[in-house]
């Protein structure tokens, strides 16, 4: 059964039901435009607020009723001590990747802004430090090209290379390992990568050009990718535009996102499927599908995980 089984009525019904469609889809694009342009207003006025919030934090600025540089005020004590670092533990989400290590780097931490990007389509990430003993960068950047604005399809994320100071990098451990056991031989330094939040600006590369790849590292792949952008855009949807609330701990998943999410009409399972399928375009897309476990509906595909 089907459009081309149908007798001659049936097809002029669904005809028609095709152009109610088309003019659904006009004005689908008409309110897309409409919010870009009502987003883009209010991430103008948002600005100010913020700015407000990062001299607060960071002791630029007092409050009504607290004078500036009481004498009780230690240099720790300025602003709000460890605001991002706080915030950024009670999200369940970007908790999961911080470490006992990484909380004395992020200490530093004394901002967060988020870009939305026109050319190319995506967003950016910059996370603002104070000189701190862990690596000489300021600003670590995480970027994200989207293939689509409206709908959850990456193209791609880039990372900040950090400079770590000697012996400082929480990327990786350093493991001091004797040759034969003799005496008098310099000991090499292994340096195996471990988990730490500071992974999050070198993210996964997806290959470009024909590969092998097997199941296995297909699902790797995936997973790995979904986990990185579900920590950037909790940090855009949901760090950035309600911290304090995540620093006091009022907010829980599920909470304090008050703000429509561009891509709340698709779920996370849904993104990566579709970066697999666009950029892994050396795989024929229908073993492909068969192989990841996904589900061909119409012309898209749809995850069944």
């Amino acid at each position: 059964m089907g459009y081309l089984s149908l007798s001659p009525n049936p097809k002029k019904r669904v005809d028609f039901l095709r152009v109610i469609q088309r003019e659904h889809d006009e004005l689908k694009e008409k309110f897309l435009e409409e919010r870009a342009a009502l987003e883009a207003k209010y991430q103008l006025l948002y600005q100010p607020l913020f700015a407000k919030r990062y001299e607060i934090v960071n002791g630029l600025a007092e409050v009504e009723g607290v004078a500036m540089g009481t004498a009780t005020d230690t240099a720790e004590e300025k602003g709000v001590p460890c605001f991002w670092l706080v915030a950024l533990k009670n999200n369940e989400v970007v908790a999961d990747v911080i470490t006992d290590r990484d909380e004395e780097a992020l200490k530093y931490l004394k901002d967060i802004k988020y870009t939305k990007m026109v050319e190319p389509l995506g967003f950016k990430l910059e996370f603002f430090f104070d000189p701190n003993p862990y690596f000489s960068n300021t600003v670590l950047t995480k970027t994200y090209h989207m293939l689509d604005e409206d709908e959850p399809l990456l193209e791609r994320a880039f990372g900040t290379v950090i400079n770590w100071l000697p012996e400082k990098s929480l990327t990786k451990i350093a493991n001091e390992k004797q040759k034969n056991d003799l005496k008098n031989v310099e000991p090499v330094i292994d340096t195996p990568p471990c988990e730490s939040f500071f992974n999050f600006f070198d993210p996964p590369e997806i290959p470009e050009n024909d590969v092998d790849i097997d199941e296995d590292a297909c699902y790797e792949l995936q997973d790995v990718m979904e986990r990185d952008y579900d920590i950037g855009s909790t940090i855009r949807d949901k760090i950035i535009p309600h911290a304090v609330v995540w620093f006091t701990g009022e907010a829980v998943d599920g909470e304090g996102d008050e703000d429509d999410d561009m891509y709340d009409d698709l779920d996370d399972g849904e993104l990566l499927v579709h970066v697999l399928i666009v950029r892994f375009d050396f795989l024929d897309s229908i073993s492909f599908a068969k192989m990841a476990g996904i589900s061909i509906v119409g012309f898209g595909m749809k995850s069944r995980r």
